[in-house]
Parts: C-alpha cells; sequence; structure tokens
C-alpha cells in the first residue's frame, strides 16, 4: 500500500482572508459600534457633558447687559395655589437680585397675608395706604401707596389683611377682572419689572394678577403634593389668556426646596423636566436655613447672607430670566 502523502493547503491570500472575515464576521446590527477615531488621542478625548440639578446639560447663562431704559415693565405674577411653596421668598429675592443688576424694580404684594410686606421689614398694622385703597379707593394713585423697600431700587406696594375684603367688593364692579391693571398702569413705564406675590389661590385676585400680567413664573416645592395641582393652575392661565389677556404666558417653572439628597427631590424634579420640558428654570433653589434667618431680618438674602449659596441661586436666577424674557 503507498503511503499516505499530504498535500500541502495553500496560504490565503490577503485578499482571500479579508474576504473570509468578512463572511465570518457578525452583522452590523450584532456588532458593538467603533469607538470614534478621535477617542483614541487623549488630547482629543470629547468633554464631558455636565449635567444640573434638573437632569439636563448646564447652560452657560450671559451676564446681564446695561440697562438700555428704564420703562415699560414686564409685569410677572408668582403664581401657585398651593401655599409654603417659596412664592414670596422668590419674589423678594428675585427682585433684589434683578436690582443689584440695575434694573428697577417694583414688588407689589397680592396676597392678603401681606408676607411680603412683612418679609421687608414693614409692620402689616401701621400701614396708612395699602394696595387695598388703591384698588377701592379712586382718589388715591399709585405714587400714594409706594414705599421704598430699604433694598436700592426696588420698591413696594404693601398688603395687609384688608385686601381680603377687596375680593369681595370686587364681585359687583364693573371689569372686575382689569382692576389690577387700570391701578399699575402709571407704574408700568416707570420700572423694568414688576412682580406680583399672588395669594395661595385661584379667586379673583389671583385672576386680576394674571390679567395684568405679561408672564408667570410658578415656584413649585419639589414634593409630591405640590406637583399634581400644577395642571389645575395651568388650567387657569389657558382660561385667562383665552379670555382676558392674550399675551400672557407662562415664563418658567421654578424648583425650590429642592434637596438632592432624597430620592423623592430628584423624581419629583424628572417629572416636572417630563411635563413642563423648557419650561423648567435651570436654576434650582435649595433649602437653607438662610432663608429663614433673612426673613426674621426684614431683608432679601442678597443683603442678608450675601455670599451664602441661596444668593448665590437667586442671582443666577435673575441672570435666567433677564435672558429668557427681559433682554432677550
Amino acid at each position: 500500500m503507498p503511503p499516505l502523502v499530504r498535500t500541502p493547503v495553500p496560504t490565503p491570500t490577503p485578499t482571500e482572508q479579508a474576504a473570509q472575515a468578512t463572511v465570518s464576521d457578525p452583522l452590523p446590527f450584532e456588532r458593538p459600534p467603533a469607538p470614534p477615531a478621535a477617542a483614541s488621542a487623549p488630547d482629543q478625548a470629547p468633554a464631558e457633558v455636565k449635567l444640573g440639578p434638573t437632569g439636563r446639560p448646564m447652560i452657560d447663562i450671559p451676564e446681564p447687559g446695561p440697562v438700555r431704559s428704564t420703562g415699560h415693565a414686564r409685569v410677572i405674577s408668582m403664581c401657585n395655589q398651593k401655599g409654603g411653596v417659596g412664592k414670596t421668598t422668590t419674589t423678594i429675592n428675585l427682585g433684589a437680585a434683578l436690582a443689584e443688576y440695575g434694573r428697577k424694580v417694583l414688588l407689589v404684594d397680592f396676597d392678603p397675608q401681606g408676607s411680603l410686606s412683612v418679609g421687608l421689614g414693614l409692620n402689616p398694622h401701621e400701614m396708612d395706604l395699602t394696595i387695598y385703597n388703591l384698588l377701592m379707593q379712586r382718589d388715591v394713585t399709585v405714587d400714594d401707596v409706594i414705599v421704598p423697600s430699604g433694598v436700592p431700587g426696588m420698591d413696594l406696594l404693601p398688603s395687609n389683611i384688608d385686601l381680603s375684603a377687596a375680593e369681595v367688593q370686587l364681585v359687583h364692579e364693573v371689569a372686575r377682572e382689569q382692576t389690577l391693571q387700570r391701578v399699575l398702569a402709571p407704574a408700568v413705564e416707570r420700572y423694568d419689572v414688576i412682580l406680583i406675590d399672588c395669594q395661595p389661590s385661584l379667586g379673583l385676585l389671583t385672576v386680576n394678577a394674571l390679567t395684568a400680567s405679561d408672564g408667570v413664573i410658578v415656584p413649585l416645592e419639589c414634593e409630591y403634593f405640590a406637583l399634581r395641582g400644577v395642571a389645575l393652575l395651568k388650567t387657569t392661565i389657558d382660561k385667562v389668556r383665552e379670555r382676558l389677556n392674550p399675551k400672557l404666558e407662562i415664563d418658567g417653572v421654578l424648583g425650590t426646596m429642592f434637596d438632592g439628597r432624597t430620592l423623592h427631590s430628584r423624581e419629583v424634579m424628572d417629572r416636572l423636566v417630563q411635563a413642563w420640558g423648557d419650561k423648567v428654570f435651570h436654576t434650582v433653589i435649595r433649602r437653607t436655613v438662610k432663608f429663614s434667618d433673612a426673613t426674621v431680618a426684614g431683608e432679601p438674602i442678597t443683603s442678608y447672607a450675601s455670599s451664602s449659596t441661596g444668593a448665590d441661586h437667586y442671582r443666577m436666577l435673575a441672570k435666567e430670566v433677564l435672558a429668557r424674557c427681559l433682554d432677550g
């Protein structure tokens, strides 16, 4: 029997090897994507995206530009029918931060509790004239009621419990929803921003504030019960826009009392962004005891604790408000 002769297998050429590899490779959708060529070079690695407390990439908010001219103010209501969400705190400190950037600001205390006035050091029982007199007495002008707030560039229209009677008395007035708009008209031409601190309800006073406003900022505590009521507030805003004030728009939704250490706060913020999208401000106001201390002292946190994180957050919010709806 002749010996078995093994025939040598020819070595495939590079072209044949490439063809065989193509056939044996997994399908394109099975193959993991190759890293970009730039990633192999350390000096060309893509920059890491920094996420803010809202879960979105942080934006670069420009520094406010110089004041062009004082006048024709944008009227903004701080509105939420739930109490204790930071409306008054935001009105005081946002107004003070806007005044720091050179804007002339008027705060309107439109809550019978008078918290805004108390938060700026006024005694509600020692006021001769309040916004109630401005609404109900034709011989009282806005100049008669405006008082200095103690912050340069920021004035105040104070309020006290007398305002609670206005809601009942206005029911019988003609064009009752436009009463606040009418009495604020002379002040609009003398300020850059007018911030209205609304009461925690959706009654006639709040409808007056929305009718007089160009925009609405919705402070919202990062807590489940606060999140539930926002849909009802949006319905009210839509009705006012359709029937009374076509120019009204939502300037932004502001997360307040945020505690990033808790899963609950982060989940509420995620739901807020899902529901409102870009309407949610990138700035988030975190919890700090300095806000309570500043209220007791009767001054904004920007002057009471100027270097605190709370003051920095409201300065950042002021820049975002200016960029979004005032200087834009």
